[in-house]
């Protein structure tokens, strides 16, 4: 666990155990850092969580303060703590809004990736018009999976460096994540089996569900106490599970990434049941802090598992390069991929090796992390002042998304097609679940510099969330 995550975790305990009553005043950030020996952003970062969760609230040259409603954080309801779901049905949805989000003149708060701005874009083409002068024409046909051999050990590198062990003829590079996560599943299930997802998850999840053919049973994660844990034993104590599609670190849509202790637990269920782990780890090189999350198939010992990364989100979009290490299964993942994209660009993994062979990727990965931790907390700072009081913003130490709690009368969905009409995305809680328990939520990109078209979007957000909760009032309120 980080630091600011243990601070968090201490005040919530001091909290529920009455010794910071409601109402009450913290010690100051100051005061904090003096008496944790702590730094000053691990403080911040710590009471941004809390405030986020809702444990604390902050007022304007005052500071910070036990929030009144804090006992009544909201928690998974029982009855909702898992769905056998069965077929799903999501593509078209999905369609529709990324089609939506796909105009420049847009303010991009509904994408999914990074401000293309943060990739070192010179430096990777650069890498690509050296190999491109160099590849011969026996190479570009040399190139079936798994994939170019120096990328996979650059790969595999950087596994150990993480301290997971992972041999290069373990990795099939892919054309993506999606890709990879498709073949996973593919290579493990067939039709009519089922599969775990997390509720909400990552559309791209529903989307292979529903292509393969599969059932789904969804198990509840909250941004607080992320996946529950105990519901997925039920599941797969009563339903004869295939795989688990997980998103450890960095949660899409909502941010939290699972202690050691989680990722122990569930390593162990799922090694127990003998069912296989999929691994959703697209994030894990943007976290904040000074140690890299391990992902949860280092606590696997069988490596009952298929890990799932890509360089889309943390260096350029555009190159589509992902990988899978799939262990036993890495086998029949290239056979599958053989029958399908047959190959990777090659002279894009041949770039990618050659910047990899460089310092620059830690440079970079340095300095994005740096930029997104500032921009997500100025975006946070703006989403506090602007939006209504009852509107619950978590927020969560990695990444670049926050996932955002509208009051229950507000349908998200609908904010997101009045928000278009004023050239603002948003992506709404109907876009990663099959159910209708997240029609006031949606999630919100910050990555993009904060200037004054994303606070007056903001601004205009703020407006249609009151407007569409108090719609009797919308007179009076416009005057």
């Amino acid at each position: 666990m980080a630091k600011f995550e243990e601070l968090a975790a201490t005040i919530r305990q001091q909290i529920t155990a009455g010794v910071w009553q409601v109402g009450e005043k913290l010690p100051s950030l100051r005061e904090q850092t003096f008496q944790s020996g702590m730094s000053l952003m691990t403080v911040m970062h710590s009471y941004q969580i809390l405030e986020g969760q809702g444990w604390i609230i902050s007022r304007p040259q005052s500071g910070y303060y036990v929030a009144p409603k804090a006992e009544f954080l909201s928690v998974p309801k029982a009855q909702n703590r898992m769905a056998h779901i069965g077929k799903v049905d999501m593509n078209a949805y999905i369609f529709d809004i990324l089609q939506t989000i796909s105009d420049p003149d847009i303010v991009p708060f509904g994408s999914a990736f990074p401000d293309p701005s943060l990739s070192p874009l010179s430096q990777v083409t650069r890498a690509l018009a050296a190999v491109a002068r160099e590849i011969t024409t026996a190479e570009l046909l040399d190139y079936l999976p798994p994939g170019n051999f120096s990328l996979r050990s650059a790969i595999a590198k950087r596994y150990a460096q993480a301290g997971v062990n992972v041999s290069p003829d373990e990795i099939v590079i892919t054309a993506g994540a999606l890709e990879s996560l498709n073949l996973s599943l593919q290579a493990v299930t067939k039709p009519g089996d089922w599969v775990v997802i997390e509720d909400p998850c990552f559309y791209g999840a529903l989307q292979a569900v529903e292509k393969l053919g599969l059932n789904a049973v969804s198990v509840t994660s909250d941004p607080q106490s992320s996946i529950d844990l105990a519901a997925l034993a039920d599941v797969l104590a009563s339903t004869e599970i295939k795989a688990c599609w997980l998103m450890t670190n960095s949660q899409n849509p909502l941010g939290y990434t699972l202690s050691i202790e989680k990722k122990r637990q569930l390593a162990a269920m799922l090694e127990q049941h003998n069912v296989v782990l999929i691994e959703d780890d697209v994030y894990s090189e943007l976290y904040f802090g000074q140690e890299k999350p391990k992902p949860a198939m280092a606590y696997m010992p069988q490596r009952n598992s298929l890990h799932c990364g890509s360089f889309s989100k943390s260096l350029v979009a555009g190159f589509r390069i992902g990988w899978v290490a799939a262990g036993n299964y890495a086998e029949e993942v290239k056979k599958l991929q053989l029958m399908s994209t047959l190959s990777t660009s090659v002279p894009m993994q041949l770039a990618l090796a050659k910047y990899l062979s460089t310092q620059n990727y830690d440079r970079h990965l340095r300095g994005i992390r740096k930029t997104l931790e500032q921009r997500k907390n100025l975006a946070w700072q703006c989403l506090k002042k602007h939006l209504p009081e009852n509107v619950i913003i978590n927020y969560s130490a990695s990444g670049y998304f926050l996932w955002i709690e509208l009051p229950a009368a507000v349908d998200a969905s609908r904010l997101c097609a009045i928000m278009l009409d004023h050239h603002v995305s948003i992506a709404p809680g109907n876009m990663f679940t099959t159910g209708g328990d997240y029609n006031n939520y949606f999630r919100i990109n910050v990555s993009y510099p904060w200037n004054s078209r994303e606070e007056e979007a903001v601004m205009r957000l703020s407006s249609e969330i009151r407007r569409l909760e108090n719609p009797e009032n919308i007179f009076g309120y416009n005057k």
